[in-house]
């Protein structure tokens, strides 16, 4: 199954941010509760990085034992390691340390440190997924994520699965190789729409008037080759958590 799309709007995104960090704190508290254990699919973006620099100034950070909580990356850059044009070092620093992730759990997509190619990359993270669900005991190729967050691009692209290419197509890999985005950088690794929407909330985190034309196409079911974000459903929840100016244009 899958949810229908919700629509949550916000002034600012100030208050987006801080709105989202709050549901994200329920959501894992409400895991670690269940089962003892949170999985949180995160996204890079300016929107991605508030909500980080939310959680971490929030004063309900600490209901969360964070040592128990897996983090992954619905998408990242392939360059070096260190590059600030990672979604990975960008979230680190927008956290500085205070969220007290177990580095164990942390699972970082591979590098150009690490892999000659992106599709190398890619090939990893699906062993990686493949391994935490057999840890999990699940029959499929995936572990259990409890909540993704996802940005929106202006033409419509969700991690990096953009308009006119095939990846959003996919519908057997879990993660691929991108080597020729339309956004710099061009070589990139991505979880397909099946992996993403394989967990149980979706969330968009979409902010600016120049997210208008997308939002409305999200909204509107347009067709993949045009909005990759359209295709996008968790199993139990899809909000599009947006500032007021991304839907009225």
């Amino acid at each position: 199954m899958s949810a229908e799309l919700e629509t949550v709007a916000h002034p600012d995104k100030q208050s987006l941010a801080a709105d989202t960090a709050e549901r994200v704190l329920d959501v894992v508290v409400a895991a670690q509760e269940e089962r003892g254990a949170a999985s949180l699919v995160l996204t890079g973006g300016s929107m991605g990085t508030a909500v980080l620099v939310a959680l971490a100034a929030s004063a309900r950070r600490d209901e969360v034992d964070w040592t128990r909580v897996d983090v992954w990356w619905s998408d990242e850059r392939f360059v070096a390691g260190d590059s600030a044009e990672r979604n990975c070092v960008q979230a680190a620093e927008a956290v500085h340390g205070a969220l007290a992730l177990d580095p164990d759990r942390v699972h970082y997509m591979g590098s150009a440190d690490d892999f000659d190619t992106a599709e190398d990359a890619a090939f990893d993270y699906r062993r990686e997924l493949a391994a935490a669900a057999d840890a999990e005991h699940r029959t499929e190729a995936y572990p259990r994520f409890d909540l993704s967050l996802l940005g929106l691009g202006p033409d419509g692209h969700v991690a990096s699965l953009f308009p006119g290419l095939p990846h959003v197509h996919e519908q057997d890999a879990t993660v691929l190789g991108v080597r020729d985005s339309p956004k710099p950088p061009p070589e990139r690794v991505t979880m397909t729409l099946p992996m993403i929407n394989s967990a149980e909330r979706v969330w968009f985190l979409v902010a600016g008037a120049d997210k208008a034309g997308a939002v409305a196409a999200v909204r509107g079911g347009a067709p993949l080759e045009r909005t990759p974000g359209a295709g996008v459903r968790g199993t139990e929840e899809t909000l599009l958590l947006v500032t007021q100016d991304a839907l009225d244009g």
